[in-house]
């Protein structure tokens, strides 16, 4: 097999270079240098890891899980490991299992009185009421249990979508920044280090204690090589001195459909795209540029409360946010 380039992968696997890239950062897949080669690249084994991670997300298990599960060559806690998700899995497939019930018998009711006036007293029942307060489910939900590798894409595929319930529209106000750009090996995690020491140095927290950390790919990759860079702003006071080789900049602001995630579930990028672009009431509002992610963000949620991290793992949050404004405005 044939060494492969990061654009080559994506394409291949429908991973995107950003999930790439950070299945590289946390150790679940190793790039290579190529002689007389400026990017790297994957090889075999590479590929066939990354074949195990896409089979094991489709299966819903966590990142951190798939680290502890690749990682790990006993068989006993890799079975405990699927035997924590089935659990999950039980609990929702009894739970959807209960709101069918409740549905069928709301619809079994309804349909003897479709003659009379409609009445859902029904669902102020008391009883019912109990039960339904105490149902409780995971985001993803997967109401069989032996599913086939194509009805398990068709299923992914059905639960990947967002609803009006996972997007927000939120307003940012223009502000300065300081901003730093890198383009290279790992420019998330280099660019990273930079602002942080920034912010550290300068004892930004104390001086804005509401500032706010954004980034963006800049550029985006442009061709087979997979060359990609990144850039952090943090938001400063009027005024306040920018020192080298961060710069001062002007963020417009603007509204902004905002999705949360989990840091790594990049992917979500995706589904948060598709929903703008089927929603009736807000459309795309940025440049159009792809040198930087079409003026999209992603916005590190308490980002002072993980300073100190020396590696942003479980626990971080994400905002991802597209420019919007209302349709026809």
């Amino acid at each position: 097999m044939e060494l492969q380039t990061i654009s080559q992968v994506s394409k291949g696997y429908g991973v995107s270079p950003r999930m790439l890239r950070y299945y590289e950062q946390t150790g679940l897949i190793q790039s290579l240098r190529k002689d007389d080669y400026a990017y790297r690249v994957y090889d075999e084994t590479a590929v066939n890891r990354l074949r195990q991670i896409i089979v094991l997300r489709k299966l819903r298990v966590p990142v951190k899980q798939i680290a502890d599960i690749l990682n790990n060559s006993g068989a006993a806690e890799t079975v405990e490991i699927f035997r924590q998700n089935i659990s999950r899995l039980d609990r929702e497939i009894t739970a959807l299992s209960t709101v069918r019930s409740i549905l069928k018998r709301f619809a079994d009711e309804l349909s003897e009185k479709a003659n009379i006036s409609l009445n859902l007293g029904l669902l102020g029942d008391e009883a019912v009421f109990s039960v339904v307060n105490s149902l409780s489910f995971s985001d993803n939900k997967i109401e069989k249990e032996n599913l086939s590798m194509e009805e398990l894409s068709r299923a992914n595929a059905s639960l990947s979508k967002l609803t009006d319930r996972n997007v927000r529209i939120v307003y940012i106000p223009a502000s300065d920044v300081a901003a730093y750009q890198y383009e290279g090996d790992n420019p998330e995690g280099h660019v990273g280090k930079v602002v942080q020491g920034f912010v550290k140095e300068s004892g930004l927290t104390g001086i804005k204690p509401d500032l706010r950390h954004f980034g963006f790919n800049a550029p985006n990759p442009k061709d087979e090589t997979g060359a990609h860079g990144y850039e952090m702003w943090v938001t400063i006071p009027d005024g306040f001195d920018v020192p080298v080789p961060l710069v001062k900049k002007r963020m417009d602001g603007g509204l902004y459909c905002a999705h949360m995630i989990p840091i790594g579930a990049f992917d979500e990028w995706a589904l948060l795209s598709k929903w703008l672009e089927e929603n009736e009431k807000y459309e795309y509002r940025g440049a159009g540029k792809p040198d930087n992610m079409f003026d999209s963000l992603e916005e590190c949620i308490n980002y002072i409360g993980h300073i100190d991290d020396k590696d942003w793992g479980d626990g971080v949050q994400l905002d991802l946010l597209i420019p919007v404004k209302e349709r026809g405005k």
